[in-house]
């Protein structure tokens, strides 16, 4: 029995191999695994064998079966990825040609999401202010985005982030913050950055809550980095993002990578409105970074970017930003070169 199921796991692994597309791989597999297939045979017939050769013929079977699975799988995924490659070739569209007569066009146009509007003007405004824009990945591993941020595996911090977890542990970034790692990872200070992305939490969505969303986050690592230093970048920033003179305030708050850890307001048309987090880089975050803390220090601050755009377009609800809706985009064509 046993030489039975390595001659089935050969003639299985053969057929795959020579699958043509996805639903070849998947009749190939029905052969040997389905509920009339071979293996399945004989694992139905372990029952009939001698009691010292069920062991053994059960132990080899589910291997086979296993063998299976994981052969029908990679050439499964294999075709389907040189199928979709092919769809370059084979389905394109020359956008240039007029269309065909008598079929409707809308010929007014179209225009910036307004979230890539304010990410633009951001980016100006950081570059003119002598800040390098950085990126990272948006798939992060647990260290970059929680271990190395003083946010270890047993601390209280995780709970606050409803992660997008992947099955081979890695994640959808939670923060633009793992990126402050990575640049101090990248070589040695002075740092004076931004990293403006996309970012992933696994929210309870209503009209102020995303499970996709925009920030901005803000680093700046030199010797004898203070309070009135952050203050001073985070106005000048706002003033020329907001288009007016703005009063700030801090308050205290607990952020794991910082400290201290601020609540910044900021008194926008009157009214004082929480706006972003800031702080002074935790030592153990600078260390995490190869940066000695001894000799180095820093600010970091984080912000979302879609409050800002809900706060120039007075937006109510959040997840306009992000529906595709046209009615609701084509309201930002005006005044927009696109």
């Amino acid at each position: 029995m046993l030489e039975r199921l390595e001659s089935l796991l050969a003639e299985a692994l053969e057929g795959i191999e020579g699958a043509a597309t996805a639903a070849d791989v998947d009749q190939a597999t029905g052969r040997f695994l389905g509920k009339k297939g071979a293996v399945q045979e004989v694992l139905r017939s372990i029952g009939k064998l001698a009691p010292e050769e069920r062991g053994p013929v059960g132990k080899k079977a589910n291997e086979v079966k296993t063998a299976i699975e994981r052969a029908a799988g990679l050439r499964r995924d294999a075709l389907i990825a040189a199928a979709e490659a092919e769809l370059g070739e084979t389905e394109w569209v020359d956008t240039t040609m007029p269309p065909p007569p008598g079929y409707s066009v809308d010929r007014t146009g179209g225009t910036i999401h307004p979230v890539t509007q304010v990410v633009r003007e951001l980016e100006d405004v950081c570059v003119g202010m002598g800040l390098d824009l950085l990126d990272g990945p948006w798939i992060e591993d647990d260290e970059h985005n929680f271990g190395m941020l003083n946010i270890p595996p047993d601390h209280p911090a995780r709970d606050m982030h409803d992660t997008f977890w992947l099955s081979d542990g890695n994640l959808l970034r939670t923060h633009t913050s793992p990126v402050q790692i990575r640049a101090m990872e990248s070589g040695p200070p002075p740092i004076r950055a931004v990293a403006i992305g996309r970012v992933f939490r696994h929210e309870e969505v209503d009209i102020t809550h995303e499970n996709t969303f925009h920030q901005i986050e803000g680093f700046y690592v030199d010797r004898e980095v203070s309070v009135g230093h952050m203050i001073y970048v985070l106005q000048t920033l706002l003033e020329n993002v907001l288009g007016e003179k703005v009063d700030v305030r801090l308050r205290p708050s607990y952020f794991p990578f910082v400290e201290p850890g601020f609540e910044m307001d900021v008194r926008f048309q009157g009214d004082w409105m929480e706006l972003l987090g800031c702080g002074l880089v935790h030592p153990r975050v600078l260390r995490a970074g190869g940066i000695d803390p001894d000799v180095w220090s820093g600010f970091a601050f984080g912000l979302g970017v879609d409050r800002l755009v809900m706060l120039r377009h007075d937006i109510e609800d959040i997840r306009h930003l992000m529906s595709g809706d046209l009615r609701f985009l084509r309201q930002f064509r005006e005044g927009v070169e696109g």
